[in-house]
C-alpha cells in the first residue's frame, strides 16, 4: 500500500479553473448545426466552458467575403448567427482570424476537406479592410463593452506549411496589419498570436512586435504530447511511449517564460494530435487529460481542449460512434471518459492542498470547496510502460470530522461507454435505445466511500486500477 498525506491546515494555493476558459471546435460552419449547438450548450452547462474557438471564420464556406462581377461583397450574416447563439447561452467567441478568402488569396494551396486557403493575402490592405469591417460591424451590433471581452487570435499554426505557405516574416506582417485594423476600431480590443504549433515562434514574434511597436495583448500557442516524440510517422502509441508524463507542464513552463508578463493561452491541446486515435475514446484519455490539466496550473490563463465534439469534418465526416475523434462528446452526444474527467474537474473548488508522497504512476491532489474537500487521484502510465492496480492510503491531517463521503470513478469498468459499444458488436449506426444505453453507462456514479477518523485525522483506503481517475468527496460535519 502506498501512503499519501495531506495537511488540511496548510495554506491553500489558488486553483482557478483555467481549463474552462476556452474549448475548441472544428471549423466555423459546424456551429450553424443544431446538434453542434445542443452539444455546446451541454458543455457550457456541465463543464463550465466560457469561450469557443474554431477555424475558417473567413473562408468562402462562411461567405464572409466573396467577389462577384469584380465587386467585393462582405457578408457577416453567418458569423453573426454563430455569435448570437453563443451569447444566448452565456458563451463568447475566441475569434481565430483565418483563413484567406479565395478572392484575396495569392495562391491555390488549401487545407482540409473544406479547402481552406492557406496562402498569404495578395493584398494586405484588402485583408486589413476585411478585418476592420468585421470588427466594426461586431462593435456596432454587440456593443464595444461586449466585444472588449472577446479575444482575437491571428491565424492558426502559421509555422506549419500546411496552414501558411508564406515565410515567418509574412505572418508577422499579417499580424501587424490585423492588429492595426482591430485597434483602429477600439484600442481596448484584445489581439494576440502567434497561434503556432509546438510552442514555436514566441520569442521571435514578441521581438518583432516590440521592434515595430505592435500591440500584443496575449500570447497563444499549441502543444500536444505527441509533438516531437517517436520516429516520424510513428503511431500514437509509439509516440506516447516516448513522451514523459510531465511533458506538457515542461512545455507550458517554457512558453510561460517566453511570454514574459503577457497572458498565455494554449488554444489547442489534447492527449494526441491524431484525429483518429482510439485512445481518445478510452479511460486513458481521462487520466492523461486530468494529469495534464493539474500540471498546467499556475502557468496559463487558458487551456483550450481540442475539441468538445466529434462533430468535426477536417478530413471526412465518419458515422462510426467511437472512431477516435478529438471530442469530449461523440457524434451522438454520448460522453466519453474524458468528458467525465472534465465534469469531475468542474465540480472542484478553488483552494488546492498539496499531498506528500510519490509514486511512479499515481498522483493525488486535494481541493477544498464550501465545507467539503475532494481528493482527486490518477493512476497513469504512458502506453507500454508498467502499470497495475495500486492500493492507496490517503491521510488528511487535522481535517474536520466527515459527515459523508463518496467516490466517483472513471476506468475500464466505470464511465466507459466504448466498452458497451464493443459488446454491442460495434454498430456503425445507433438506434435511439442504444444511444440511451450508452449514455447511461457513461454516467458518473456516486458510491459510498468508507473512512477512518481518529485523532483529528482521516484515512481513506482506495484501490485504483490502471489508467484511471477517481474523485473522493468528503462533506464535513
Amino acid at each position: 500500500m502506498t501512503d499519501f498525506t495531506c495537511d488540511f491546515l496548510q495554506s491553500p494555493k489558488a486553483f482557478p479553473h483555467f481549463w474552462e476558459h476556452t474549448v475548441g471546435s472544428g471549423h466555423a460552419p459546424l456551429a450553424l448545426r443544431a446538434d453542434w449547438q445542443a452539444q455546446m450548450l451541454r458543455c457550457h452547462s456541465e463543464l463550465g466552458f466560457q469561450f469557443v474557438r474554431f477555424h475558417a471564420l473567413l473562408s468562402d464556406e462562411m461567405g464572409t467575403l466573396i467577389c462577384e462581377e469584380k465587386q467585393l461583397i462582405y457578408s457577416f450574416f453567418n458569423a453573426d448567427q454563430i455569435v448570437d447563439f453563443l451569447l444566448s447561452i452565456g458563451m463568447r467567441p475566441f475569434v481565430e482570424l483565418s483563413f484567406t478568402p479565395e478572392t484575396l488569396a495569392s495562391g491555390p494551396a488549401t487545407v482540409f476537406r473544406y479547402r481552406a486557403n492557406v496562402t498569404p493575402p495578395k493584398d494586405y490592405g484588402q485583408w486589413a479592410t476585411l478585418i476592420h469591417k468585421l470588427t466594426a460591424h461586431w462593435v456596432e451590433r454587440y456593443g464595444v463593452d461586449e466585444v472588449r471581452k472577446w479575444f482575437f487570435e491571428v491565424w492558426n499554426e502559421p509555422n506549419l506549411e500546411a496552414f501558411w505557405t508564406g515565410p515567418q516574416e509574412g505572418y508577422f506582417r499579417l499580424y501587424g496589419c490585423t492588429v492595426a485594423a482591430i485597434k483602429s476600431v477600439d484600442a481596448s480590443l484584445k489581439v494576440g498570436g502567434p497561434a503556432t504549433a509546438d510552442n514555436q515562434w514566441i520569442p521571435e514574434f514578441l521581438e518583432y512586435c516590440k521592434r515595430n511597436a505592435l500591440s500584443v495583448d496575449f500570447v497563444s500557442t499549441h502543444h500536444y504530447p505527441t509533438d516531437a516524440f517517436g520516429t516520424p510517422g510513428a503511431d500514437t502509441i509509439t509516440q506516447l511511449e516516448h513522451a514523459p508524463r510531465g511533458v506538457m507542464r515542461k512545455q507550458a513552463s517554457k512558453a510561460r517564460d517566453e511570454a514574459g508578463g503577457l497572458p498565455l493561452y494554449y488554444t489547442e491541446w489534447n492527449i494526441s494530435s491524431n484525429p483518429r486515435d482510439p485512445l481518445h475514446d478510452e479511460p486513458f484519455a481521462a487520466a492523461f487529460a486530468t494529469r495534464i490539466i493539474m500540471g498546467a496550473r499556475g502557468l496559463v490563463q487558458g487551456y483550450s481542449f481540442w475539441t468538445f465534439s466529434d462533430i468535426f469534418s477536417e478530413n471526412y465526416f465518419p458515422s462510426v460512434p467511437f472512431q477516435g475523434g478529438f471530442g469530449l462528446l461523440n457524434l451522438h452526444g454520448i460522453a466519453k471518459p474524458v468528458y467525465r474527467a472534465f465534469q469531475l474537474l468542474h465540480g472542484l473548488g478553488t483552494e488546492l492542498l498539496e499531498f506528500e508522497g510519490t509514486h511512479t504512476t499515481v498522483d493525488a491532489w486535494a481541493i477544498r470547496k464550501n465545507g467539503a474537500a475532494t481528493v482527486l487521484i490518477t493512476n497513469l502510465a504512458m502506453p507500454r510502460h508498467p502499470i497495475q492496480t495500486e492500493l492507496l492510503n490517503l491521510r488528511m491531517l487535522g481535517a474536520p470530522a466527515p459527515r459523508t463521503a463518496w467516490i466517483e470513478r472513471i476506468d475500464e469498468d466505470h464511465a466507459n461507454p466504448r466498452r458497451l459499444w464493443q459488446a454491442m458488436g460495434e454498430p456503425n449506426y445507433l438506434s435511439a435505445l442504444q444511444v440511451d444505453q450508452l449514455e447511461t453507462v457513461s454516467t458518473l456514479r456516486k458510491e459510498s466511500q468508507p473512512w477512518i477518523c481518529e485523532g483529528g485525522n482521516i484515512d481513506l483506503a482506495v484501490a485504483l486500477p490502471p489508467q484511471s481517475v477517481a474523485a473522493i468527496t468528503i462533506e464535513f460535519a
